[in-house]
Parts: structure tokens; sequence; C-alpha cells
């Protein structure tokens, strides 16, 4: 609540009122006062009375004159004491109030205050949303709130795995890898055999590339694979981990293990059989396929980053469902891709089961295999079998 802050303020203004308003003597005295100046001036009257140079109606007549013009003065000096006594605090108070406001509204952290009241309450929300896909996806400003509440609670609560392994994801996800690791390494002190907290740590280090983060990553992804041998992320980050440490062999054997865990619909199987293909070890594949040299626009990518390809076979004159399919993100310039009876969508209906067929070539934005208001789309000539494998080339463009 932002009531601490305004009671602070108001506090503040108060001991500043008090120090303007408090009265205080004047440090230089007059001469002589009002009262000694009446007195004296009794006085001479009293002489000259006595003197025999003013009769007593005349004394008593003066004597009375002199203190009607005392109390007079008395009354106008007290009445302008008064008034020149109250506005000028006034106005220093009312002065100090807007400065100080106008300092704060431009450079007080009210907003990251209510920034950070705002993370707190919603800490459950954002965590739904960000772990259990229930809502709109997070903002940038909202997963930075999210950051903000998680490392309010590990502050005011201690360690927790959980608060810094997500911490850790969403200073990944924005590109600060060296915090992302050390909330990986907070997380790993608390609940070391987590095998989706190695993994994500794992490719955290790999994002580092140099060849000490590349052995820790190894190390992480090892202890994985020691407990689930099949794990096919892990075997996915042990493939990269090994490429970039230019082990192709390792490499290769890794993206063997996991292209054959993969179902065919897989959007990793396809990028798998890629890799492998460029390090000359694609595996023969039993039956027909159809090898596509397919060249993307990259003007088509670079207007729609988030599109995918759908690359499938036809039967000519046959039913509308697809002998085999592909869908990867869409690519720019030249890629090779393989369609093979493994790639079927319903069993008994595949590349084995026409003679004749025609290969599709699809941009979807919607990320269906149905074709959109949108999508680009390009049909090969009509195919014959004449053997089990037959090749293409096709060209997507605007």
């Amino acid at each position: 609540m932002m009531w601490p802050l305004f009671i602070a303020a108001l506090t503040m203004l108060l001991l500043t009122a008090l120090c303007l308003f408090w009265p205080r003597r004047s440090a230089q005295l007059p001469l002589q006062t009002p009262a000694q100046l009446f007195e004296e001036r009794l006085q001479l009257l009293a002489l000259a009375r006595d003197a025999g140079e003013l009769a007593e109606q005349d004394f008593d007549s003066a004597a009375q004159e002199l203190k009607s013009q005392f109390l007079l003065q008395q009354h106008n000096l007290v009445q302008q004491d008064n008034r020149a006594r109250w506005p000028l605090p006034a106005l220093l108070l009312a002065l100090v109030a807007i400065v100080v406001s106008g300092v704060y509204a431009l450079n007080g952290h009210y907003r990251q205050l209510q920034d950070w009241q705002q993370a707190q309450q919603n800490l459950q929300q954002y965590g739904e949303r960000a772990l259990l896909n229930q809502g709109e996806p997070l903002s940038e400003q909202e997963v930075e709130l999210f950051a903000l509440a998680l490392r309010t609670r590990l502050a005011n609560e201690g360690d927790d795995a959980v608060a810094w392994m997500l911490l850790g994801r969403i200073r990944m996800s924005q590109g600060a890898v060296e915090q992302a690791i050390d909330a990986f390494e907070r997380a790993l002190q608390l609940t070391p055999e987590r095998s989706p907290l190695l993994l994500s740590y794992a490719q955290a280090l790999i994002l580092l590339g140099d060849d000490n983060s590349l052995a820790r990553a190894g190390r992480a992804v090892a202890r994985v694979l020691s407990r689930e041998a099949q794990n096919s992320d892990a075997l996915s980050l042990m493939a990269l981990i090994a490429y970039e440490k230019g082990d192709m062999a390792e490499a290769i054997t890794a993206w063997q293990m996991l292209l054959k865990q993969l179902p065919a619909e897989d959007p990793r199987y396809a990028a798998v059989q890629q890799r492998l293909a460029e390090l000359g070890a694609a595996e023969p594949v039993a039956g027909r396929q159809i090898k596509v040299n397919l060249y993307v626009a990259p003007q088509l990518q670079q207007a729609n980053p988030d599109a995918s390809l759908f690359l499938f076979a036809r039967a000519v004159g046959g039913a509308a469902l697809p002998l085999a399919v592909q869908r990867i993100p869409l690519p720019q310039g030249e890629v090779q891709l393989v369609l093979t009876e493994q790639m079927a969508m319903q069993s008994g209906w595949s590349l084995a089961n026409a003679d004749q067929v025609e290969v599709v070539a699809r941009m979807s934005l919607s990320g269906t295999v149905e074709q959109r208001p949108g999508d680009i789309q390009t049909v090969s000539d009509v195919l014959s079998f004449g053997g089990d494998a037959l090749s293409i080339t096709l060209k997507l463009e605007p």
C-alpha cells in the first residue's frame, strides 16, 4: 500500500510547519521599549507638575492622553506583528510542499512501488498463465513483473527451488543468460536431481558457447540420461552439445537415437533428418519416399516469422487426406526435405497406396494443414512412382 509513504510525507510537512511557525524572540532588541518611553514621559510630566510649571488638572489630562497613546500604540504593534508573522512562513511552507511534490513526481519511485505491489498481488495469476497456459500469454511488462514478484518472494521467504527455476527461465527468455545460469545454480543447490531444471541449466550454458560452459552443459545432460536414457529433450541437447564441440560422431549417434523415438508428425523429426543428411548420416528409409529440394523466398519468412511450412503428398484422383506430411517452422532459402511412408496421417493410407501423387508446399499462417485465407502454396506436377524414390524441386514465393 501507499499509505506508509503518504504518512511519512505528511509527518515531514508537519515538522517543517512547526519549524517555520514556532514563536521566536528577535535577535536584536530596541534601545527603549514603548513601556520605557511611556514611563519616561510620565516622569517628565510629574517633574513639570512638581516644579509648578504644570497645573494638577493639566497634569491629569496630559497623563491620560499619554496613557491613551501608549495603549493605542501597543494595540497597533500587536496587530502589525500578527500580520507580519504568518504570511512569510505560510508562503515558505507552500513553496516547500510544491517543490517536494514536483521533484518526487519527476524523480520519485512511486510507479515502481505500484508495480511491485501489483506484482505481489498477481504472482499466482502470472504463474498459472506462464506455466499452465491459462489465459493469454504474458506480455513483456508482465514477464518483468513476474520476475519482480519472484525476487520479492525469495527475499521474504528464503530460497525456493521452483521460484529460482522460474526466475532463471524468465532471464533466459530475456537474453540475460548469466543471470539465468546463476538462478538455475541456486535452484540446483536445493534440488540437484530435477530433470527439467538440469535441462534448462544446460540450455543456458549452451548459449554461452565456450568450452567450459559446453562441458558443464554436457555433465548436466548426462545426469538426466543416467536416469532417463530415453529422454528426448536430453538426447537433443546432447547431440547439440557434441555438434558445438565438433564431435560429429557423438552428435550423429545422439540424433539417430532421437530420431527413432520421435513420431513422424513431430516438428523435430524433419529437423533431425535434415541435420543427419547434412552430416551424411541419414539412415535409409524403407518403402517409398519423395525427396524435395524446396526454395522458400526469404521475404516470406521475414514477413511471417511465426508461420509454418506444411509439406505433404496427396493422391491424384483419390481421397483428400494427405499420404505423407511434414510440418516445420517456415524456413528461408533452400532446404532439403523427405516425405516417407512413415509420415502417414492415417494407418493404411500412405505413399504405398497411390501410384500417382502431387506434392504441395504450403505456408500456413494459422498452423493448421487446412488452407486458410493468406496462405501461400505451390503444387508439383503429377508424379508417378516408377520405383521407391522420387526427387523434385519446388519454389515457394509470394
